[in-house]
C-alpha cells in the first residue's frame, strides 16, 4: 500500500522511537509519532494513521508497563477493573467521534491542561505514596476516573496518558513509579478500544502499524529503565515538561491552524 525510501524510513524509526521514549517517562509520545505519519503519509486517511499510531503505542506501552511492575508491586485487581473500564469508555468515545464533530472539545482541552498543570505545580502529588482509599472506594473512583478519561481517548485522545497519571497521583494518592504501571494498562486499554472501532470500520494497516511499533517498543524499554534509574522527583520534572508541551500544541492546532 506504501512504499518507503530510506530517508523516510529512518526517519518514522527515529519518531516511534522518541515517541516510546517518552511516553515511558512522561507520556506524550503521540505528539512526535501522529506528526511524523502524517508528515510520510499524506495521503493516506487520517484514521489509518491514528489507528497506526495506536497500534505502535499499545505494543511499546505495554512493554515499558511490565517493565515497570518487575519493580513495583502492581495492585492488578484495581488495573483489571478500571482497564476494563477504560476499554468499554473509549469504544464509545472513537464510535461518537465518528457521528459527531468534536472542535468545541479541542477548543476547550489546552485551557482545561493548563488549569490542571497549575493545580499540580502547587502540591507534591506524585512525590509521596499515601493511597487515599482503601478497597471498593479505591476501585469505584478509579473505574469512574478510568471510564471519563477512556472515552475521551476515543473520542479525541491527546493527553490521555497523562490524565491517567493525574487521576492515579492527585486523586488517589499514589506516587509517580507506582503509578506508572496502572497508568500505561490504562493507556493501552484505552487505545485497543478505539483500535476496536477503527478496525471494524476498516481503518488500520497491519504493516504500518507494526513496522512503528518495534521501534516504539525499544524506545520504551529504554525510556522505562532511565525513569526507574532516577526515580520520582525525575519523572515528576519530566510529567511537567510534557504537560506544559502538550498544552502548547493543544492551543496551536484548536487556534492557530
Amino acid at each position: 500500500m506504501f512504499d518507503l525510501s530510506l530517508f523516510n524510513i529512518l526517519f518514522l524509526v527515529l519518531a516511534a522511537l522518541l515517541a516510546g521514549l517518552i511516553d515511558s517517562i512522561m507520556g506524550g509520545g503521540g505528539m512526535i509519532q501522529v506528526p511524523a505519519l502524517f508528515a510520510v503519509f499524506p495521503g493516506l486517511t487520517p484514521a489509518t494513521l491514528l489507528s497506526s499510531n495506536k497500534i505502535a503505542s499499545v505494543i511499546g506501552t505495554t512493554g515499558s508497563a511490565f517493565q515497570y511492575t518487575r519493580v513495583n508491586k502492581t495492585p492488578w485487581r484495581l488495573v483489571a477493573l478500571s482497564c476494563s473500564a477504560a476499554f468499554l469508555a473509549s469504544v464509545a468515545g472513537a464510535y461518537l467521534v465518528t457521528q459527531i464533530p468534536n472542535q468545541w472539545l479541542r477548543s476547550a482541552l489546552p485551557f482545561f491542561l493548563a488549569a490542571l498543570l497549575i493545580f499540580n505545580l502547587k502540591s507534591n502529588a506524585g512525590l509521596v505514596h499515601a493511597p487515599r482509599h482503601q478497597d471498593h472506594k479505591q476501585s469505584a473512583i478509579a473505574s469512574l476516573g478510568a471510564s471519563i478519561i477512556g472515552f475521551y481517548d476515543g473520542f479525541l485522545g491527546p493527553g490521555a496518558g497523562s490524565f491517567y497519571k493525574l487521576l492515579y497521583t492527585r486523586i488517589l494518592g499514589f506516587d509517580f513509579i507506582n503509578t506508572a504501571a496502572p497508568s500505561k494498562f490504562l493507556n493501552v486499554a484505552s487505545n485497543l478500544g478505539a483500535l476496536c472501532v477503527f478496525f471494524y470500520l476498516g481503518f488500520f494497516d497491519l504493516r504500518l502499524g507494526l513496522f512503528m511499533a518495534v521501534a516504539n517498543f525499544i524506545g520504551g524499554q529504554i525510556g522505562s529503565r532511565i525513569a526507574l534509574k532516577y526515580g520520582n522527583g525525575f519523572i515528576r520534572k519530566a510529567f511537567f515538561i510534557s504537560v506544559s508541551a502538550l498544552t502548547l500544541k493543544t492551543f496551536y492546532d484548536a487556534f492557530l491552524t
